[in-house]
């Protein structure tokens, strides 16, 4: 089973955890989530994306015109993936960012249509069938307990040894997975074996995403 599948934009371990993301990140309540980009935000963040993605067909470098916006300046992870023909054509995110979040969701537009290792380069063609998509993320939360993943509201990243899988609160929604299944499939996502969330090695951590894309914006191509 392929479907939304994603991609970390670098290899996820424990001592990416332990290099970049403070154990105050990681123990943030969902209370301490920042709030919500507005439509406008919304809009500015898409069409940002297209425009990179467009620049990038183009050969042309990519400039940045001044965006003092507070909500588009923090610094957050994100995802950004791309469909066409309502199938997925590309998908990379970070968990954290030294970037304003407008300048990292360029970044991972322009990997996602040109990096993702599991599909082909965006041709210039492709663009007007493709798509767009940002989860803007809250910072990742280690847990203990499965009861608290709620399906639908929490991705889930799971890291045992060398491995580490992650899946977008939106996945287990689209295939109408239950938590355990969720589990089981970012297991699978991690080139694991379903399951081995329960293994003490293992480590679980959930987060939560402001999911927005072209489609709800009706601003596509």
């Amino acid at each position: 089973m392929e479907g939304r599948r994603h991609r970390v934009g670098k290899q996820a371990s424990k001592r990416i955890l332990k290099k970049y993301i403070s154990p105050r990140q990681i123990g943030m309540t969902q209370r301490e989530i920042p709030d919500k980009l507005n439509r406008r935000e919304q809009k500015i963040l898409l069409d940002l994306a297209r425009k990179a993605i467009e620049t990038q067909l183009s050969g042309m470098p990519i400039t940045f015109t001044s965006i003092s916006d507070k909500a588009l300046t923090r610094q957050l992870g994100v995802f950004v993936t791309l469909h066409k023909h309502g199938q997925l054509r590309g998908c990379i995110g970070t968990f954290v960012s030294n970037k304003p979040l407008y300048e990292q969701v360029c970044d991972m537009a322009i990997s996602s249509a040109f990096n993702d290792p599991r599909f082909r380069p965006l041709a210039k063609a492709e663009l007007k069938d493709i798509t767009l998509e940002i989860s803007v993320l809250s910072p990742l939360r280690r847990i203990t307990d499965i009861n608290e993943i709620e399906v639908g509201v929490h991705g889930i990243y799971i890291i045992k040894g060398p491995h580490g899988g992650v899946l977008l609160p939106q996945v287990a929604t689209e295939y109408g997975w239950d938590r355990l299944t969720f589990l089981d499939q970012t297991c699978v996502k991690a080139g694991l074996y379903p399951g081995c969330w329960k293994d003490h090695a293992a480590e679980i951590y959930i987060f939560s995403a402001d999911i927005f894309n072209e489609e709800t914006e009706e601003i596509g191509p």
